[in-house]
């Protein structure tokens, strides 16, 4: 009679690598009641994935964050970020859209609506605009 366990283990490193860890352990109990266990490690090829943190220049991403500050009156000591949420500042949607209207007059650029109704953070809300200032180029 053979009973056969098997988990599975993944760990994150710093790296952003992943690295799964498989154990197979068959216990075999033979008549004489004695035990033999055998394990089995297997490691697959670890895996790295690349985060890009923000395409934008960081002198856009600071404007960006100023326009976004003076829009929404938020405190100069307040904090915002390129990952920064416009809902978590609290914007609705008439914000976000006096944002827009804000970052155009600003980067003196025109944003398509389509486009515009995407932006969400300050990171995308840059990247926009240096992608709308390269066309015009």
């Amino acid at each position: 009679m053979a009973t056969q366990f098997s988990a599975s283990v993944s760990m994150q490193t710093t790296c952003l690598a992943t690295t799964r860890i498989s154990f197979e352990k068959p216990a075999l109990i033979s008549n004489s009641g004695r035990t033999n266990l055998s394990f089995n490690l297997r490691r697959s090829i670890p895996t790295r994935r690349l985060s890009v943190s923000c395409a934008a220049k960081q002198e856009t991403v600071d404007k960006v964050s100023e326009i976004v500050k003076k829009q929404l009156s938020l405190a100069n000591d307040q904090k915002v970020t390129a990952a920064t949420k416009f809902a978590e500042l609290g914007a609705d949607s008439l914000d976000t859209v006096e944002i827009v209207m804000g970052l155009e007059e600003e980067f003196n650029i025109q944003m398509a609506e389509e486009k515009a109704q995407k932006i969400t953070t300050v990171e995308q809300a840059a990247e926009l605009i240096e992608e709308l200032m390269q066309e015009k180029k």
